[in-house]
Parts: structure tokens; sequence; C-alpha cells
């Protein structure tokens, strides 16, 4: 009873806060529109939709990315080479369409009479400057190693590219959906994309107001037909609740995930909205930092992941929306399987482990300790998700019980992430999404090398299976190399995946020709308008 008492505190301090922060990070949407009476089609529709997002764009550069809201929200700006389907199959956009003549040889025919929001017209030249500058390391893209295999991008014609590889690729279309930028901006090196995307999408940006609002405009010269609806903004509303509450007063027409699941049966008895529920393309993690000294050890990585109850986290926490995990393949990828090493909730285990590690409580404290030295870590998270930090003091009670000494941390996103890259952190709780490929869930967070090994995590012989899965072409061969690879880091622990996340979006139910997509990209509202 404590702790559920204490676990009501927390939420309404949570609430408080929420609502004592909106004077600084978050205007409250105004809910008229800026249609005028005298036009048939403004009096049918709505010239404007509303989302509420959780975490502000880091950038507005898709070479710069590193999260999710960066991603999609700058999708409404940029187009890539490719779109990636339902299937997760590669579809034209700025390329029409591409030849594989030899294993290292791809042709990509490009789109013409295509502009720039800027008037300028899209070439082969723009391409191959976002791919050089995207492999040059005083960029420092964050997803530079997903595009590691290209040798060279080349110019065939004015609407013609040659992407030249190293070695084969298998993974490559699936990340060639990266937004393309302007080479004549670019090469200013002044930074601006950052802060003023021109792309070739369907939508301007108009204004960028830093952990308020993103306020877009169509492109009315979009090469794939002007946008449904004029505007598209989104209001930055980092709790969950709150956002939630602000779809229900009307004041924004989209969210989804992250939602608290205890909003998602209320929402679903509201007549006025849509609630659409689906398998999300992402899992939740903990991640171990194995430069912690003590961390490094295998046999205290497998005794914490055993203090782990999956299914109560899964059941309790997040009321069954996200199901317990296990590997980095989750359920949604061809190469998943289930027939990988597990980690039961063992607290008996857990504690033999411990032992064998050379950790006991000597002196009786109910801590343990090695020569002196008291067993202790700290768990952390963001801040604007509160199942994550629900989770992370579920696991500090558990822990805790089992005599580790376990502090809690929470910081907003940005400090957060920043921690995390940096790999100041004991044991972090986090999440990877839009996992289009096997590569893409394990290379970048396994491979020594990898960008987002933030742990320090290095096997060769992981490293060896991640690059074979590269190369080789066979989806069958690469289905077993992935298999491999994961039952290696789910018995080695450098992660304890917690969770396969699902993913839920709300909306308006008068907003039509919206189709949620898993990832959660937003690129299908330039067909979306909502209906008064």
């Amino acid at each position: 009873m404590k702790n559920k008492r204490r676990l009501s505190w927390i939420i309404v301090v949570a609430l408080l806060s929420a609502i004592m922060l909106t004077g600084c990070s978050y205007s409250k949407p105004s809910s008229g529109t800026s249609n005028s009476s005298s036009s048939k089609e403004s009096s049918s529709k709505k010239d404007e939709i509303k989302v509420g997002l959780d975490v502000d764009a880091g950038t507005m550069d898709p070479r710069l990315s590193s999260d999710t809201s960066s991603k999609r929200v700058s999708e409404l700006a940029y187009d890539g080479l490719i779109r990636l389907s339902d299937n997760l199959e590669a579809e034209p956009s700025l390329a029409t369409k591409w030849d594989n003549p030899n294993p290292t040889t791809w042709i990509f025919t490009l789109r013409k009479n295509v502009n720039f929001q800027d008037g300028t017209p899209f070439t082969a030249e723009d391409v191959k400057y976002t791919f050089d500058t995207l492999l040059d390391p005083n960029l420092k893209a964050p997803s530079a190693i997903l595009y590691e295999p290209i040798k060279s991008v080349d110019v065939v014609n004015k609407y013609q590219v040659k992407f030249t590889l190293k070695q084969p690729y298998a993974a490559l279309l699936s990340y060639l959906d990266i937004g393309i930028v302007p080479k004549h901006i670019g090469e200013k090196n002044d930074k601006s994309l950052a802060n003023h995307p021109i792309g070739t999408g369907p939508y301007k940006l108009v204004k960028w107001s830093k952990n308020n609002k993103i306020a877009f405009e169509a492109n009315p010269k979009y090469w794939g037909g002007a946008p449904k609806t004029k505007k598209i903004t989104y209001y930055i509303i980092p709790d969950n609740t709150t956002r939630v509450a602000s779809l229900e007063s009307g004041d924004v027409d989209l969210v989804h995930s992250p939602v608290s699941p205890q909003d998602i049966s209320r929402i679903k008895q509201n007549d006025k909205l849509k609630v659409v529920e689906t398998q999300g393309l992402g899992f939740t993690y903990l991640n171990f930092n194995v430069k912690n000294k003590i961390l490094s050890e295998v046999k205290i990585r497998q005794a914490l992941s055993n203090l782990v109850n999956k299914d109560v986290i899964s059941s309790k926490i997040y009321k069954g929306m996200d199901k317990p995990g296990k590997s980095p393949l989750i359920p949604a990828s061809w190469a998943y399987t289930d027939n990988v090493p597990t980690f039961d909730y063992d607290v008996k285990r857990a504690k033999a482990l411990f032992k064998e590690a050379g950790w006991q409580d000597s002196d009786g404290d109910g801590v343990l300790d090695q020569n002196g030295k008291k067993l202790k870590f700290t768990l952390s998270t963001h801040s604007e998700d509160p199942n994550r930090v629900q989770t992370v003091e579920y696991l500090q009670n558990e822990f805790t019980k089992a005599g580790i000494e376990t502090k809690v941390t929470t910081n907003e996103w940005p400090t957060f992430s920043a921690s995390l890259t940096e790999g100041k952190f004991d044991i972090a709780l986090v999440g990877w999404l839009n996992l289009v490929d096997p590569d893409r869930a394990m290379y970048n967070q396994f491979h020594t090398d990898g960008g987002g090994n933030y742990g320090k995590y290095s096997n060769r012989q992981v490293d060896v299976l991640l690059e074979k899965g590269r190369t080789a072409l066979s989806q069958a061969e690469r289905i077993k190399v992935y298999q491999k690879a994961a039952s290696i880091v789910t018995e080695e622990a450098p992660y304890d995946v917690l969770l396969y996340q699902g993913y839920i979006a709300m909306y308006n139910k008068n907003l039509i020709g919206f189709k949620p997509y898993p990832s959660g990209s937003f690129y299908r509202l330039k067909d979306a308008e909502i209906a008064e």
C-alpha cells in the first residue's frame, strides 16, 4: 500500500509540474482556425492539423538527426530517394526506379521537375552532396555507420546517380529514406539547415518556437501534389496525460506513442476519438555500461537481468500495451526468433551469480559488498515518459531488496540523451525505434565501432557476424547470422531487452485520409484533412 500511495503522489506531482511548466514550454493551442467563411472548401474542412508531440526535435537537418522527433518532424520538409511501405519495402520517392547490375553497384534514376522549397531544382548533385557529407567524419552524423559500406556516390547525369559499395550491403535500400538536402545551401557550412529546413517535401517550416511548437505550411508546388491541409502544427507537450487531455479537449487532433496505458481505455470510450493499436518497430531496454568496472563482469549483468520481472512491468506498468521482450530481434522482423537465452525473474539465481562474482553481504547490513566496497548503481531515464520513470523506480525497489544500493536519476530528454551518448551512465532505460531491418537493430548498437554502442560492448565474434549480416544477400543466410548474434548478445547481456513496443495512435475521428504507420511517421498527414 505504501508503494501505491507513493506512486499516486508521484503522478500528482508530475501532473502539477506539467501544468506549472506550460507557461515556459507549452502554449495551449488555439481552438479556432483561420478558415475564411467565404470559401466553400474551407467551410467543409479545417485548414490546420494540430499534433501533440512528447519531445521537441533536436535538429531539422536529417543528416544530424539522432532522435525520433527530429525524423518525424523533418520528414514533412524532406523526401528521401525511397519511402518504406507498411511492409518495409522500398517504394519510389525522389528516385523513380533503381537497378542493381552487380552486388556492389546501384544506379538510381531520379524524378524530374522537382524543386526545393526555395525554388532551386533538385538534381543528382544534391544526392551526391547529401551522402558525401553523411560519410564525412567532420559532420559527425549520428547515423553515418548505416552508410559506411558506401564507397562512393557518383553523378551519372543530371537525373541519375551511381552508388558504388565496398562490399554487398543487403540493408542499403532500407536506409535510403533519409532526407536529401540541397547542396547549394549545405555547402555554405553555416548550419542553417538545422533550424531552417529546405527540402523537396510537402510542407515548409514557418516558425519553430523551441520546446513549444513547430509550425508548417503546405508546399503548393510539391511534386506529389499539394497537401490536403494548409497547415500542420506540432505542439510540444512532454507529459503523456496532459498530451492526451489536450486531445480530449480538442486542443490537438492527434497524439501517439508514448502514451500512458491508463489513458487508452478511457479514450476508447470517447465516440469523438479513434484509437489504433499495432505492433511497433522498437524495443525498450536496460543498457549496461560495460566501461563501469563492475558492470564489465558478465555475471553481474546477468544477475541484474534476473532481478527484472518483465511480466510485471508489461502487465502492471504498461497494461499489456508493450509485451515482455527477450532480444534485439523484434517480433515484427523477418529475422525474429524466440529461441534465445532467457533471464527469468529469479532472485535466488541472481544472488548466486553475485556471489560467484565475489559480491555478498559480509557485514550483515543488507548490502552486497566486496573488499569493503558496497555494490551500488544509478538507474537513469528521461522524465518525459512516466512509464519509464515508474519502471526505474520499480527496478530500484527490486535491486535494493536484493542488496544493491540503487539511485534513480531522471532528466529531460536533451540532458539524458547527452549523458547516454557520452557514456556517462551506469544503467540506462531507453528504447530504439524504426527498426526496419535487423541490421538497424544490431549493428550500430553492438558492433565495437557502432555509433549507438553507448555502453561500449565489444565482442569480436559479434562484430564478424554483424559484418556478415550486411554482406549476405540471401535472407535465409541473414536470418541465421542475426539469430546467432542475438543469442550471443542476449547471453552476455550488454542489453536487457525489457519490452517489445506496441504503437498507439489516438486522433480525432474527423481526421480522414491518415493511416498510422508503426514507426510513427507523420508523412501521411499530407493526405489527411479534418472535416468540420
